[in-house]
């Protein structure tokens, strides 16, 4: 020990002084993964704060007094004695109809897109057609649509089908708009499942939708998660064609009947606020929820494995 600790020194002596400062000044190894840690913490704190605040600046304007709402210095703090706000939106009862009714429609939109979307990727993988690259092709296209141009067909082909006033014509109209996509992202899914398995499916004597169901879909979920995560939230925040096929108000969803607040005298912010922060968040709740999947499922077509 003695003499390591002496040849140890010998070379400390051995190097220049400006070197031997170099390696006294150089962080240790675990100094810079603790450094590195701390700013990826820090980074995502803030990102997290960006997201946040617009929620946020909704909850404390909607608890915000009419003196604190048009005073010069703005108020960050929520005023929790303004509470009445939310609980008498909630119990003139029309809040929580059209927090319903935006339910049933994103709900059955994103179980349609899914239930037509898995087949239609499928068979887009699977499959060799004639037009098959067209209609891939079409399918990309009609994402470059915007639904304005396509309001006056629609109104026409539902009043002929007696759609028109009806959330199953507000499904229908707005899975339509979501299919095509959902079936790129699942089809770039299955294309990176080997056709091994299915073949030795095939050997024993398992149907291609038995294949599809048995095999597929359980390796496709992530992918299936971020297509359910896309479909409802282009339904939940809907309003092009649902302020223009929805007559009667009890029908309504949320975000037509948030705009329904702006008057021509005024608008009661606080109540819009308040109904607003409770529409935003069913949409944030099921996006945390299927936020691990949405990644992984976007991913899941990059690669063939």
């Amino acid at each position: 020990m003695p003499s390591e600790r002496s040849g140890r020194h010998s070379e400390e002596r051995a190097q220049p002084p400006a070197e031997q400062a170099r390696n006294r000044a150089r962080p240790e190894p675990t100094s810079r993964l603790r450094i590195g840690l701390t700013l990826r913490i820090v980074a995502v704190l803030a990102v997290m704060g960006i997201a946040i605040f617009p929620l946020y600046w909704m909850f404390v304007t909607a608890l915000s007094s009419d003196a604190d709402l048009f005073a010069s210095d703005a108020r960050l703090l929520p005023d929790f004695s303004q509470f009445g706000v939310f609980v008498d939106a909630l119990a003139e009862g029309e809040t929580v109809r059209w927090l319903r009714n935006s339910l049933v429609i994103a709900t059955g939109t994103t179980a349609l897109s899914i239930v037509l979307g898995i087949p239609l990727g499928y068979a887009l993988s699977r499959f060799s057609f004639r037009g098959k690259a067209l209609m891939t092709v079409v399918l990309l296209l009609t994402q470059m649509l915007p639904e304005a141009l396509m309001v006056v067909p629609l109104f026409s082909l539902f009043n002929r089908f007696e759609l028109l006033d009806s959330l199953v014509g507000l499904i229908l109209a707005n899975a339509a708009f979501v299919l095509p996509i959902a079936a790129l992202i699942l089809k770039g899914a299955i294309d990176g499942i080997p056709r091994e398995l299915e073949e030795a499916g095939r050997v024993d004597g398992a149907r291609p939708f038995t294949m599809l169901t048995r095999i597929n879909v359980p390796l496709i979920a992530p992918s299936i998660a971020a297509a359910a995560v896309i479909a409802f939230f282009h339904a939940w925040n809907e309003y092009v064609f649902a302020v223009t096929f929805i007559y009667s108000p009890e029908m309504q969803p949320a975000s037509v009947g948030i705009a329904s607040f702006i008057g021509e005298v005024g608008t009661p912010v606080q109540t819009v606020m308040a109904v607003a922060f409770m529409f935003t968040l069913p949409a944030v709740g099921f996006y945390l929820f299927a936020q691990k999947y949405v990644v992984a499922g976007m991913t899941a077509g990059a690669v063939k494995g």
